[in-house]
């Protein structure tokens, strides 16, 4: 018996600590990242690693030398095979239309990306990058922070940004991705100089793939004209009706949110920064709430299979401790006739997360597409001293 509990106890040792792992794409351009493996309270966690973020999961299940790892917020999860320091298997992720699957594998104290020759440049700072295809010229704002060959930072654009990206810079190239459970990222690129980084590609989940450069612009900024929403010539306010997760109608005309200020959200469970957004807007809430202040948040779901969607905001809720309303519309977020159905008093929605802050009077007072989270630094600073600054003057109204 005391040998069995020692190999027990030294088979659990040896999955401890920092593991590399691999997205496997048909063009061999793997998506990499990091987890870190520990045993809390006799269970198995996973911390999967982004620069400053860590996303806790534990929702793991083992049996025998299999491994059922379903993530925290997203529907996805990992079906894998242990042999010993090495784990293989698929990453499994359900969308609106169908299932994506990746093959996927991890070795116990890989490295996201090795660093290779020593970084001769730094591209420490804010960078306007383009992303030139066949339809259109995307144009983003890229922040990067560099330490050696440490490199951290994310891309902006007019909806939001690419979240948490970790990774190296060496002699004449950088190598950056994120991971989050529902969206994986690799952004490699050629640095000419600390000025002009060129022959950039961006690959998205299994098989999406585009090009990207970028130059060096302290005032680069990211063009929003073309994403904004309104309200319609006439409209003041809002008028809807959706049920909560427990079923239970609630509207923007009941009696909780008259003579507050309110803001909208308008999310869905699939969306990553949602997720930012969820934990900004939760912070604020929590603390703000007795002053006279509500959220409403709007779901745009993949399906309208109610058990379906109900879930998938459930474990959104659960994940970020949400106590204000989130109302599941019924509507999906690719109907588009998505605004008509659920806010006909807006031109049309165009992106998510998006907000439309009201006046203790239900009148709208701001429209905001995207958000910066936490990832874009400054950026996400500046949006939350502009909020604050606005909520604490409407609520300074009569």
């Amino acid at each position: 018996m005391i040998w069995m509990l020692l190999v027990s106890c030294l088979s659990v040792k040896a999955q401890q600590g920092l593991w590399g792992a691999q997205l496997h794409r048909t063009d061999s351009s793997n998506i990499t990242f990091t987890f870190e493996w520990k045993t809390e309270k006799g269970k198995p966690v996973w911390y999967i690693r982004n620069a400053a973020e860590r996303i806790k999961v534990t929702n793991i299940a083992l049996n025998g030398d299999s491994l059922f790892v379903q993530m925290p917020v997203f529907e996805s999860q990992f079906r894998l095979k242990k042999t010993g320091n090495k784990l293989s298997g698929v990453w499994i992720k359900n969308g609106a239309v169908k299932i994506l699957v990746i093959p996927f594998s991890a070795s116990y104290g890989g490295k996201r990306f090795i660093a290779g020759t020593v970084a001769t440049k730094n591209i420490t700072g804010r960078w306007a990058a383009s992303f030139p295809n066949s339809t259109s010229d995307k144009i983003a704002v890229a922040e990067f922070k560099q330490t050696g060959n440490k490199l951290s930072g994310t891309f902006l654009n007019a909806t939001g940004d690419y979240r948490y990206l970790e990774g190296v810079a060496t002699k004449d190239s950088l190598f950056l991705s994120g991971f989050d459970g529902g969206h994986a990222f690799l952004f490699t690129a050629k640095i000419e100089n600390d000025q002009t980084i060129t022959n950039g590609v961006f690959y998205s989940g299994g098989t999406h793939k585009e090009n990207w450069n970028a130059v060096k612009d302290a005032g680069a900024k990211v063009p929003t004209e073309s994403v904004k929403m309104f309200a319609k010539p006439g409209e003041e306010s809002l008028h809807f009706r959706f049920n909560n997760l427990e079923g239970k109608p609630v509207s923007i005309s009941d009696e909780r949110f008259k003579n507050k200020v309110v803001v909208i959200q308008l999310m869905g469970s699939w969306c990553p920064n949602c997720m930012d957004e969820t934990a900004f807007l939760t912070e604020y809430y929590n603390k703000n709430k007795q002053r006279g202040f509500e959220v409403i948040a709007l779901a745009y779901e993949y399906s309208t299979n109610l058990e379906r969607s109900t879930k998938s905001l459930q474990k959104f809720q659960t994940r970020y401790n949400v106590q204000y309303s989130i109302l599941n519309t019924g509507v999906t977020v690719g109907d588009s006739l998505r605004t008509e159905k659920t806010l006909p008093e807006l031109t049309p929605i165009k992106f998510f997360p998006s907000s439309v802050i009201l006046d203790k009077k239900g009148k709208i007072r701001k429209l905001d597409t995207g958000f910066n989270g936490p990832g874009t630094g400054e950026h996400y600073l500046v949006y939350k001293r502009e909020f604050e600054e606005l909520i604490d003057q409407l609520l300074l109204e009569k």
